[in-house]
């Protein structure tokens, strides 16, 4: 049977850095507080010229290095983000034109904050089935561009960034089990107002900013993710006690941690990274992974769950060993 493994990781973050303290200039806040109720101390922001694209051609550069593989090698190229540079054409044939990788299956998925997990789901698949050969799997977000500086609600918790993977087959489990979901009752809980043929004269203006009932979602998230956790470790026979490591979606302090509770995981067998970069969406956990695996926490051969909860909702959880 064919499998599929993560053989490089990669991550960019753009170079400006807003603090918190950068932000208690411009909205009613405090650093203490956004820390308390996030976890966020800081998050990186693209330039008003910078692209989605721009970061995952960094991102997927680092990943192409750490695998060994050449750009002639990648035969299918998904990205996960809900901010491409442009309605079409799709993000990943811009990142593969830009690559110089070869012409070959390349598309995009938009599942809000659970846009890699998709992804690589989606990768997997395509691996496994034997149409791929070797994967580039990216989750990207300019979400800043999307975010309403004067709502200290959700001002706080948003970043910029891009992570990115190589996968390939392989004769031993790499990705164990993947489990996916997703719900739309819950839609006006967290979403962004407008779309391609939803009032797209709005975007960039004040009318378009990011929508979100946190306490709300919170609830559902915790619920869920708990949930979508242990269905991936039924699939794969294996029991939480058993895991080397969460990867959590980098989304506030407070659902990692009842998360990791509910996983029975103490704090230092769960990659944080909340604290530098804050909520990235669909770039949290590819970059999470990224810096798990190139600190030298997260070792070949270790098991490591990976899960994530966005707009939607959506939710997915993949189990693998690295």
């Amino acid at each position: 049977m064919t499998y599929s493994r993560i053989v490089g990781t990669g991550r960019y973050l753009p170079e400006r850095v807003m603090t918190n303290f950068d932000l208690e200039k411009i909205v009613d806040t405090t650093d203490e507080w956004i820390k308390t109720r996030t976890g966020v101390e800081r998050r990186h922001v693209v330039e008003p010229d910078q692209t989605t694209s721009d970061m995952c051609v960094e991102a997927a550069k680092k990943a192409i290095e750490a695998a060994g593989v050449n750009v002639e090698d990648i035969d299918l190229v998904i990205t996960g983000t809900t901010t491409p540079d442009l309605i079409f054409p799709n993000i990943s044939t811009i990142i593969q034109h830009r690559l110089g990788i070869p012409a070959c299956t390349a598309f995009s998925l938009e599942a809000a904050c659970t846009g890699f997990i998709y992804a690589l789901t989606t990768a997997d698949k395509f691996i496994k089935t034997g149409d791929t050969k070797c994967a580039l799997v990216m989750g990207a977000e300019c979400i800043t561009k999307l975010v309403d500086w004067t709502d200290r609600n959700t001002c706080v918790l948003f970043g910029d960034g891009a992570g990115a993977a190589i996968v390939v087959p392989s004769d031993e489990p790499g990705i164990i089990s993947t489990a996916l979901g997703a719900d739309g009752q819950y839609k006006e809980l967290l979403y962004y107002p407008v779309g391609q043929s939803t009032d797209l004269a709005k975007a960039g203006t004040d009318e378009a900013n990011i929508i979100m009932q946190g306490n709300e979602v919170f609830k559902v998230a915790v619920k869920t993710l708990g949930a979508i956790a242990q269905e991936a470790l039924d699939k794969a026979g294996v029991t939480k006690e058993e895991l080397d490591w969460l990867v959590p979606h980098q989304a506030n302090i407070r659902i990692i941690q009842a998360m990791a509770k509910r996983l029975n995981m103490p704090t230092e067998k769960v990659i944080l990274t909340v604290q530098d970069h804050g909520n990235t969406s669909a770039a949290s956990v590819p970059m999470a992974l990224d810096v798990g695996i190139r600190d030298g926490r997260i070792k070949k051969g270790q098991l490591v769950l990976m899960e994530a909860f966005g707009g939607g909702f959506t939710w997915g959880s993949v189990l693998m060993r690295l």
